[in-house]
């Protein structure tokens, strides 16, 4: 996610939270490098000069970068911190962006039926109680061919001490890769093995940050042979009588 974002019950971020999501390294070593993975997983060209939606906007650190990548038309972005969309306001006037800011809660998007062609949730699902209330406000929001661009954490990188300690989220909502990757299937999401992710960046692996595999005292842990710690995901509303 870009920020805080809370849903339903409200889970107040840290200090420490609040901090990191302003960082150096939340801009340029999480937000930037997920949106580039996210563009690298298109089948076919992402639609032109769309309607871009960043659901959990928080800070508007993402605006930059989605804009460089995307080049949108309109760029809305939501969140239901209001503190979080003054700094997303301010953000976008330094940046010099025409950003529609919108207070709304992810389970409940102030948003028409089918206006939205790309829709960004970076980090936002581990924040969120309602997943599955706001993965439909997803589906409906997104025009029939529009895509979810979907990057989050994993119950296996949330729940260690580390996080835990540093941050606050609902522990009994946390998902694995598959159980994520599964729920977009279900509510009707079309993807394939080429449109998904598995990125096993130094900052996810909490127990060690990587130190050890940087140190050569460890190997690193290849693919399915290891617990995922964040899943990347392209995925597209289906057009009326087409298949993917």
């Amino acid at each position: 996610m870009s920020g805080p974002f809370m849903s339903g019950n409200y889970v107040e971020e840290t200090r420490f939270g609040l901090w990191f999501l302003r960082s150096h390294t939340w801009q340029y070593r999480v937000l930037r490098v997920a949106i580039n993975d996210l563009r690298s997983l298109f089948s076919s060209q992402p639609p032109a000069a769309p309607v871009l939606l960043d659901a959990g906007c928080g800070q508007g650190k993402s605006f930059k970068h989605l804009t460089h990548v995307f080049a949108p038309a309109t760029l809305l972005g939501v969140d239901a911190d209001p503190d979080s969309l003054t700094r997303s306001r301010e953000e976008a006037m330094a940046q010099g962006l025409d950003v529609e800011l919108i207070g709304s809660d992810c389970a409940a998007l102030q948003l028409p039926d089918a206006s939205v062609d790309l829709l960004f949730c970076h980090q936002t699902f581990h924040h969120l109680v309602e997943q599955e209330q706001a993965l439909a406000e997803f589906y409906r929001v997104l025009k029939p061919g529009g895509y979810l661009l979907f990057a989050e954490s994993t119950e296996a990188y949330i729940d260690t001490w580390v996080i835990r300690w540093l941050f606050r989220h609902p522990m009994h909502v946390q998902k694995s890769a598959e159980q994520y990757l599964q729920m977009i299937r279900d509510q009707g999401f079309e993807f394939d093995a080429r449109n998904v992710s598995y990125p096993y960046l130094w900052w996810s692996r909490a127990t060690d940050f990587g130190l050890l595999e940087a140190l050569k005292l460890r190997k690193p842990r290849p693919f399915g042979q290891r617990r995922e710690t964040l899943v990347n995901v392209v995925a597209r509303k289906p057009m009326p009588g087409l298949t993917s």
